[in-house]
């Protein structure tokens, strides 16, 4: 029977983490690692392992292990083992911790009551409340007399109520907050929704708010509370954008008028009900991996040790003969090691003496280039590195480095000559800039030659962008958590992405036609076409109209039969004829396509709403199987689900057959030249990318809607993270659409809000949202019919608007231009940035220069024709050849362009 020496591995690596790890260019997406068989771990034999790690160099001890059958990998240590690769690598673990939110209504005296709100979840909690009063027409919400607000409430705006939830007592898990019921005014209901500072999530009653009814005759939305008896479980709770029926900005001072206060009292009863709810924590942990070449045998040992708790399971494969490709070895194996689809190999790793974390240890051919992995903690959870897979260089013995120098190494300079062996990720980048380059001179050239050079110039560019999707494969998600499937698609080689572009011209600039209430006229496309000729004159080139269908919520984003197209903002002549008129003054149209959901038209034989009717008669197979609320039979969602309607289930063939039939209907009935994608987080981006090829749109963007990053209630510096996710759906599409830039939006509130402008420029000194990494993609906003309008759940901070309108209409990216903000007080500033963006012709891929980015200003140059400044700091552009000359100026911003 052969050996292979080892030096002893199981040790615990406390090395300073370096930035500069080696990472490779990878084709595959597949993880790997390894483990050491069970017999290995005898507390004899770990106890002379760990011994001999304390020891020098020259008195390392050797230690034999031999297998006790064929098929298990043998290994023993040699004391002239050198080290060529050791390196702790810090990961981010996401856990979800499970509570529940409960809402309690108590007598304490005779006219007394209390109603309570509380969670067991540790954090930081807020109540964002209001309520309703007898006689509002209109109102959803208002504020509350100043009798009902608790101890350290905070008024929002003339709308709302924010109180933070409080510990009951010390050692107790519950917070909670209790409002002291007047029940001698005129409040109909209270309304709420509770907000978690830490994450900046929305917990809601099935996406909707939170209503509490004290009169009879409260509207039943679905969303009462305590109103019936024998009133069921609420359901999961779901982090959703905020959407209520009615809302109104004006204090309906009418309806606590003594007259209005007739209503008849509601006869209250106590209740007391809950609802599970979950929030995802983040847990900090690490992955230390030591290799080591072995002079005696030419082996590669590699051990790998991990303080993640439970079991690990270690996803791996090799690399050999430069290709980076994911391949399995020759046996032996360690103990506990399984194929994976002939893809891979699995082995678990083993748990250490105190519980704390696991090891794995194998010994690996000489020959082999390196060693790729990813960490399997459950079915659904995966952990890498920073987007890519862990990688463990082979270097030579005679290269012995460690840490920072092996990792330093590995990053090849441009400048050496590589040999046939050497490949990293430099190699690729350096060849595609070479094309980006040479594509570029194209366009320079065509100019000079006079030809057509508009056309010339899209034809070159979408090259262009088929060369950032490919680089962007490099530049993987950070995201810690993979589907199966994900990684199973990346096992095969990538093909080249084809690019819809989906972003027309890049010289667009979107109009959202609409507000939360627009609905309410009844004809609304009639009073749109009036400002047709004004929207065009302003510069204008696409409208974002309204969801056209038929709908059980009057917003239309509750659609239910498809093909009915005639809805509260008017007829489907109506639509058509307003689309026609857009048409004529030289502007696109958006249809808003709500895909992820729809509402039934009948119950099944459990009395659940899941069958269709209309032209779209499906059954509950079209409805996925992961949401409890609506039993459907098809697949898992490859998404989000959102439970205040039936999520459709994209994976379905003959859906995803009706669906782009239906849009390709939309394009020629009704004539919309693209998208607006409601929810896309309830679905995988493959699927966009199926229905843009198929009604090719001009112009399309989705609304990606995800929480930014928290941390004790104060927004991160960083929010990378944020807008990967943002980047990585974009890129599941292969580009076919743009998505709207939140983590824009995000930084921009707490920049103005805070005097913050530091925080306009990212580590890289580009700017910190989509539109730094991917601008041709980025719609930039800052508000919207969600937002702002009368719901007023994220409205961008008040008398700040038009910095935020100075820093996108100046920047790449897309911008849009809210309904609301365009014909108010701001429309002259707004007209104004509008007529300079368009004379000085900025697009979406402007190139930035920030040139100061301060505590209290932000400066930046764009395309070395505009510069711009916003915060109350003092900020000229830089003297020389250019002649700068105010362009618009206003209240803490200012614009200069070259003449």
């Amino acid at each position: 029977m052969s050996t292979v020496p080892i030096e002893s591995l199981l040790h615990h690596s406390h090395l300073r983490h370096n930035s500069k790890i080696y990472r490779g260019t990878r084709s595959f997406f597949i993880p790997c690692s390894l483990n050491l068989p069970s017999h290995f771990t005898s507390n004899k034999l770990l106890h002379s392992i760990r011994t001999s790690v304390g020891a020098s160099s020259k008195h390392r001890r050797s230690v034999a292990i031999r297998a006790s059958s064929p098929d298990t990998a043998v290994v023993e240590t040699s004391q002239s083992d050198d080290v060529i690769f050791k390196q702790n690598f810090p990961v981010q673990r996401i856990e979800k911790a499970e509570g529940k939110i409960y809402v309690r209504l108590k007598q304490v005296k005779e006219k007394s009551w209390e109603l309570s709100v509380g969670s067991s979840i540790p954090g930081k909690w807020i109540l964002h409340w209001g309520v309703s009063y007898v006689g509002d027409t209109g109102s959803e919400w208002d504020q509350p007399p100043e009798d009902m607000r608790p101890p350290g409430s905070v008024a929002i705006k003339d709308y709302a109520i924010e109180t933070p939830l409080k510990k009951l007592s010390e050692g107790d898990s519950f917070f909670e907050v209790t409002i002291n019921l007047n029940l001698e005014s005129s409040v109909a209901a209270l309304n709420f929704v509770l907000k978690d500072e830490e994450t900046g999530a929305w917990y809601q009653h099935k996406g909707r708010d939170f209503k509490v009814p004290l009169v009879d005759d409260v509207p039943d939305n679905g969303n009462l509370i305590g109103a019936k008896k024998g009133f069921g479980a609420i359901g999961q709770l779901s982090n959703i954008p905020l959407k209520q029926d009615e809302s109104s900005a004006e204090v309906q001072k009418k309806s606590k008028s003594s007259s209005d206060s007739t209503k008849e009292r509601k006869s209250l009863q106590e209740f007391y009900e809950e609802m599970p709810i979950s929030k995802c924590v983040a847990d900090d942990n690490s992955v230390s991996v030591t290799a080591r070449k072995c002079p005696e045998t030419s082996k590669n040992i590699v051990s790998i040790e991990t303080d993640l708790p439970g079991d690990v399971t270690v996803h791996w494969g090799v690399c050999k003969n430069g290709s980076k490709r994911w391949e399995i070895p020759s046996e032996p194996y360690p103990e506990e090691t399984s194929l994976f689809k002939n893809k891979a190999l699995r082995t678990r790793l083993q748990r250490k003496d105190d519980g704390n974390g696991s090891f794995g240890l194998f010994s690996l051919d000489g020959n082999l280039e390196g060693l790729c992995f990813v960490l399997k903690l459950n079915e659904n959870t995966w952990l890498n590195y920073r987007g890519e897979d862990f990688y463990v260089p082979f270097l030579t013995s005679s290269s012995s480095l460690v840490g920072t120098e092996a990792t330093e190494a590995a990053q090849v300079s441009k400048h050496t000559p590589k040999t046939d062996k050497e490949v990293s990720a430099s190699g690729f980048t350096d060849e595609i800039i070479t094309e980006i380059r040479n594509l570029a001179i194209d366009i320079h050239s065509h100019k000079n030659q006079k030809t057509n050079v508009k056309e010339v110039q899209e034809n070159i560019l979408q090259e262009i962008e088929k060369l950032a999707a490919e680089a962007y494969s490099i530049f993987r998600s950070t995201t810690p958590t993979f589907s199966e499937e994900s990684i199973l698609e990346a096992e095969a080689e990538k093909p080249d992405i084809k690019i819809s572009s989906g972003t027309g011209s890049g010289f667009e600039i979107l109009c959202q036609g609409f507000n939360w209430e627009s609905h309410k006229s009844g004809r609304w496309y009639l009073e749109l076409q009036e400002k047709a000729d004004e929207l065009a004159s302003l510069g204008f080139t696409v409208l974002w109209l309204p969801p056209p269908t038929e709908s059980v919520s009057p917003e239309g984003y509750m659609p239910k039969d498809l093909y009915n197209l005639n809805s509260r903002y008017g007829t489907i002549d109506e639509l058509k004829d307003t689309v026609r008129k857009f048409h004529k003054v030289g502007i696109k149209v958006l249809g808003d396509a709500v895909l992820n959901h729809r509402c039934a038209h009948f119950k099944n034989q459990n009395g659940v709403w899941n069958l269709f009717g209309g032209r779209l008669n499906w059954d509950d197979r079209a409805v996925v199987a992961d949401d409890p609320h609506f039993q459907g039979r098809g697949n898992k969602s490859s998404g989000d689900n959102f439970h205040a309607a039936p999520n459709i289930d994209h994976s379905q063939d003959f859906v995803r057959k009706d669906i782009k039939e239906w849009l390709c209907w939309m394009m020629e009935e009704v004539g919309y030249d693209g998208w607006r994608l409601d929810f896309v987080r309830g679905f995988w981006g493959g699927y966009v990318k199926d229905y843009m090829d198929a009604s090719k749109p001009y112009f399309a963007v989705g609304e990606y809607w995800d929480s930014l990053s928290y941390t004790y209630g104060e927004m991160d510096y960083n929010q990378d993270a944020h807008r990967q996710r943002i980047v990585d759906w974009i890129n599941a599409t292969s580009g076919a659409t743009g998505a709207f830039d939140v983590t824009t939006k995000g930084i921009l509130h707490t920049a103005l809000q805070k005097c913050e402008y530091w925080r306009l420029s990212d580590p890289k000194g580009k700017p910190p949202g989509v539109v730094g990494w991917w601008p041709s993609r980025a719609v930039t906003f800052i508000e919207n019919h969600d937002t702002g309008s009368t719901q007023g759940h994220w409205r961008f901070p008040e008398g700040k608007e038009m910095q935020g309108y100075a820093y996108i209409l100046t920047h790449p990216g897309t911008p849009a231009v809210f309904f609301d903000h365009i014909f108010s007080d701001y429309h002259p500033e707004i007209a104004a940035l509008l007529s300079l963006r368009n004379r000085q012709k900025l697009h979406c891929r402007s190139e930035v220069n920030i040139d100061k980015s301060e505590r209290d200003v932000y400066a930046a140059i764009i395309d070395d024709k505009v510069a711009m400044k916003i915060g109350p700091g003092h900020y000229e552009p830089p003297n020389g050849s250019k002649n700068w000359s105010v362009a618009v100026e206003g209240r803490d911003y200012k614009v200069w362009e070259t003449s």
